[in-house]
């Protein structure tokens, strides 16, 4: 009789061991490229059409204080998949970025123009808690060294199955897609295929194939993890034709305001956010996943490549500033049965915070030394009791951007932000609550909460050993050139 109970208590044992197993849920990241904080139409956006994202932030929870850790692309994706801020990495600008001004008193530090292959990635972390791992679309965290992609590329960083853009990553009708492995070609268009649908293709055969895998045998019944990093509405300003007329015909109705290619190439994202979404609802998985979009830095609001593509008012700037409009973006999450459906969420937290929140929420408790981001799990789980805290999240970019920012740091505690000027060492304070746009500026006014924020953002340097920029050794006081 004692051995028929422990026949049954082990069988008890192994089939609960394998219920949990099944319990964890998949994770699909959407990551957009460049969108502004207001270009959905779920955010207010007026003249551009955006559906399915509108349906997903219904279905969920969609956040008005998500913010980027870097006004430029790499080092907010490398934030994105370490957890640690760029300042720490040292991967301070987008791969590639190398712009200066001869007139300025300082020329940018030396930086890592790379995410190291010793980093810790949450593609790793996840692999290794069973899931498997899928990237499709723009990496953009390796050296631009011969030799280097092998080592640097998504196949090598945790991921088991990667579509990588490869050449002209800004052409949406001239491309390549790198199949795992830096010199295998799986796909290169001449002008037939957008690259937008043409990514999405490849995030919808992912989900079909996991799926598929999991209904043919119980013992490869595994979650999946999807990082969906598309290149659009990043420049150039190329949609496909089909979308445009109805953009252009709205064009005069707002006084020029809104650029009518970039809302149709934000209309094919929207419809790949759709088509991901049905797949999981095909595969009968939507309900087990939980689905996250954000972008990578503010919108582009000045010409570069072509007219400027957004707007991102009320808030200052765009792309490459530390203000408001270069760091702040949309971000919405949905999961059907686990987040309350319509909340807004005002709470802030920052891209570094995604990898602790997604190792809490899959079960992971051991994590890579010096992460920076702490986990959401409560704000994402429950937004609608969450509230505002005084935590410090910060900024560090000591560079000169392609859309004229200039070397800066900032700090946001609470309502408060200061914003460090690296050239001039001067100070602006701002009550985001009271100036979202950023336009009075209260360092004078508030001399204590000045310096306090001061100090900081000065300790968070020191702590992280973030390099800044050196003096410029050419530099001429008053702007006049050497004879």
């Amino acid at each position: 009789m004692k051995k028929v109970w422990l026949v049954v208590f082990l069988v008890s044992i192994i089939e609960l061991g394998y219920t949990q197993q099944n319990s964890q849920f998949n994770i699909v990241f959407i990551l957009a490229d460049d969108l502004g904080w207001k270009d959905l139409s779920c955010y207010g956006n007026p003249f551009n059409e955006t559906p399915n994202l509108d349906k997903l932030a219904q279905n969920g929870v969609r956040f008005t204080q998500a913010y980027a850790a870097c006004p430029v692309c790499s080092p907010t994706r490398a934030s994105i998949m370490t957890g640690k801020y760029p300042a720490r990495l040292r991967l301070t600008n987008y791969i590639a970025g190398n712009r200066v001004d001869k007139s300025s008193s300082v020329i940018p530090p030396k930086w890592e123009a790379e995410l190291s292959s010793d980093e810790t990635t949450l593609a790793e972390l996840l692999k290794n808690k069973g899931y498997t791992t899928g990237m499709v679309g723009k990496w953009h965290l390796h050296s631009k060294e011969a030799g280097k992609l092998q080592s640097q590329g998504p196949w090598n960083q945790g991921f088991d199955y990667s579509r990588m853009i490869g050449k002209n990553g800004l052409d949406y009708y001239n491309y390549s897609i790198l199949k795992d492995a830096p010199n295998q070609t799986d796909y290169e268009d001449k002008g037939t295929t957008y690259l937008t649908d043409k990514l999405t293709d490849y995030g919808v055969e992912f989900i079909q194939q996991n799926a598929q895998r999991a209904s043919d045998t119980r013992a490869s019944n595994r979650p999946f993890f999807l990082y969906m990093a598309y290149s659009a509405p990043h420049v150039m300003m190329i949609p496909r034709a089909d979308k445009l007329s109805k953009y252009m015909q709205k064009y005069e109705k707002f006084k020029g305001k809104y650029n009518p290619n970039y809302g149709a190439m934000l209309e094919s994202l929207d419809d790949g956010v759709g088509r991901l979404v049905q797949a999981l609802k095909e595969q009968g998985v939507l309900e087990n996943t939980l689905i996250v979009f954000t972008s990578d830095n503010g919108g582009l609001g000045m010409e570069e490549l072509g007219p400027a593509p957004t707007t991102n008012e009320p808030l200052r700037k765009w792309k490459g500033h530390v203000y408001e409009g270069g760091t702040r973006v949309p971000a919405i999450m949905s999961w059907e049965g686990k987040i309350p459906k319509g909340i807004t969420s005002d709470v802030y937290y920052s891209s570094i915070d995604y990898l602790p929140t997604l190792c809490e929420l899959t079960g992971i408790t051991e994590l890579p030394a010096d992460i920076d981001g702490i986990s959401q799990r409560s704000l994402f789980l429950e937004p609608q009791k969450a509230f505002s805290s005084e935590r410090p999240i910060f900024w560090h970019y000591p560079h000169f951007s392609n859309q004229m920012g200039r070397p800066a740091g900032a700090v946001r505690v609470g309502d408060y932000k200061l914003v460090e000027l690296y050239e001039t060492n001067t100070f602006e304070l701002f009550n985001l609550r009271n100036d979202i746009s950023e336009e009075k500026n209260l360092a004078l006014q508030m001399p204590e909460k000045t310096q306090k924020m001061r100090q900081l953002l000065a300790d968070w340097r020191l702590q992280l050993k973030a390099q800044m920029p050196l003096p410029n050794p050419n530099y001429i006081p008053n702007n006049t050139e050497k004879k």
